[in-house]
């Protein structure tokens, strides 16, 4: 590219901040630990993983652990779809083998490594967004919850769409990076700047121990 043709990552960085992007969110009293899409088909660079969404998978393991030690509710997400596609919208035209995961499907499935207890809720989905069609707004807002820790995969996709919509029904968005994964680096970085920018507030694995104690 000629230069001038692109923005330097510091330019970037100046424009957000004159703009006063960027800024913090308060931590509320009452967080979820949030698992988008940590399924096996995700995870496989065959089907729908590649880059660095096992290592995401890998550091979310003691994420996990601490959110089940701290006792806050903890939430999977999976896509599923009919054994016959009858469900599927307009995303499948977009991306068609997402109708390959259907309930009883091999890829569809939480992988082992991140495996849910009893009692932990689960939410299907057909869209990117964890909340879009779901009822997990209504299960959040009836244990109290304010604060969202996400985790998950993809960092453009679904990560992203539960996160913007997260901030949109007024929960306050935490997304974990190193917690987060891409088939690709490029949309994953580029995406983590622009929530951080926008929709939520950039954390580390280390650094959630604190939000599942507050106060």
């Amino acid at each position: 590219a000629r230069a001038g043709d692109r923005l330097t990552r510091m330019s970037d960085i100046d424009v957000y901040a004159r703009q006063k992007f960027g800024q913090d969110i308060a931590p509320g009293n009452n967080p979820a630990l949030v698992l988008v899409d940590f399924v096996n088909g995700f995870l496989d660079p065959d089907h729908f993983g590649g880059g660095n969404c096992v290592a995401a998978a890998e550091a979310a393991v003691p994420v996990l652990a601490a959110a089940r030690a701290a006792g806050v509710p903890v939430v999977f997400t999976r896509i599923v779809y009919a054994d016959d596609g009858s469900d599927g919208g307009i995303w499948l035209e977009k991306a068609p083998r997402l109708a390959e995961l259907t309930e009883g499907a091999l890829p569809s499935q939480i992988c082992d490594l991140l495996a849910p207890r009893p009692g932990e809720i689960i939410i299907r989905k057909k869209q990117a967004s964890a909340f879009c069609g779901t009822d997990l707004a209504e299960i959040l807002r009836a244990r109290g919850v304010d604060t969202l820790i996400i985790t998950g995969l993809t960092t453009s996709g679904c990560v992203r769409a539960t996160t913007v919509d997260a901030m949109s029904l007024n929960f306050r968005p935490f997304v974990v990076e190193d917690c987060c994964g891409d088939r690709a680096l490029d949309p994953h970085r580029a995406n983590l700047f622009d929530m951080q920018q926008k929709y939520a507030n950039m954390i580390t694995s280390d650094q959630v121990g604190p939000l599942f104690t507050p106060g």
